[in-house]
């Protein structure tokens, strides 16, 4: 299967009906997904002619996908270089997440006193997914469902809050969360950690119903900030090989 064929834009696909910023917005999307599910390591070189192949499109769209990823931290650009993906040292890497710990705790702060019986229902039924990836053998469907759900867990406090400010600015941080601890060099990140991470949520919900702000903020700290610890577990385990920006 080719990436193209993987994320959903197949080759040529509407090229000659879309305009290029339809395509750009296309190529934007699909090369987003890749760096935040890992498919390319820290500091790869991401070069214009073979993403211009791989999608089938010219390089004005490809261009206009790179400056929008590099906006938003996950791409550089290198004037008279080119373009790579991001590499961040582990000291950034530990401010982000504190700085990320933070503004979740507060959104689930907010949360806590905002919430509804229908938002708490929602919850549970995305939790109980993410508890069923703890049966699952295959490790690459249990870091990729937690990915995915994970992101819907934290959704519903999001909306919770209520607050469509928060919860855009919090999108752009979940982005590099979600990309840094996929560039570790780890093939399955958080794989082996999801009876921890639900144990978390489970803390999360609990306080989220008892209208605890305190304890959600407390929570959702402990459990954003934690990330860090987990992911440098995993690398240390996995060898010299994982050794991407995570540290």
């Amino acid at each position: 299967m080719t990436m193209s064929d993987r994320f959903g834009l197949r080759p040529g696909a509407g090229a000659a009906r879309s305009s290029s910023v339809r395509l750009g917005s296309l190529v934007y999307e699909q090369i987003k997904e890749r760096l935040l599910e890992g498919g390319y390591a820290a500091g790869e070189r991401l070069h214009v002619e073979t993403l211009k192949t791989q999608f089938q499109v010219s390089k004005q769209p490809v261009m206009e996908a790179l400056r929008r990823l590099s906006g938003e931290g996950l791409v550089e650009i290198i004037p008279q270089v080119g373009c790579q993906v991001c590499s961040y040292p582990p000291q950034e890497v530990d401010d982000f997440f504190r700085l990320f710990g933070g503004m979740e705790g507060t959104i689930a702060e907010i949360a806590a006193a905002r919430r509804t019986e229908a938002h708490l229902q929602r919850l549970v039924q995305v939790e109980d997914r993410i508890a069923s990836l703890r049966a699952v053998d295959d490790p690459e469907r249990r870091s990729h469902g937690y990915r995915v759900h994970n992101r819907e867990f934290h959704a519903v406090v999001h909306e919770m809050a209520g607050s469509e400010i928060m919860a855009a600015t919090s999108q752009r941080m979940w982005d590099l969360s979600d990309f840094l601890i996929n560039t570790t060099g780890i093939s399955t990140p958080l794989s082996g950690a999801l009876d921890q991470r639900h144990a978390d949520h489970e803390r999360i919900a609990e306080a989220l119903r008892a209208r605890d702000g305190a304890a959600a903020r407390r929570e959702m700290e402990s459990h954003i900030a934690g990330t860090v610890d987990i992911i440098r577990l995993e690398a240390r385990v996995a060898g010299p090989a994982a050794g991407g920006s995570g540290g």
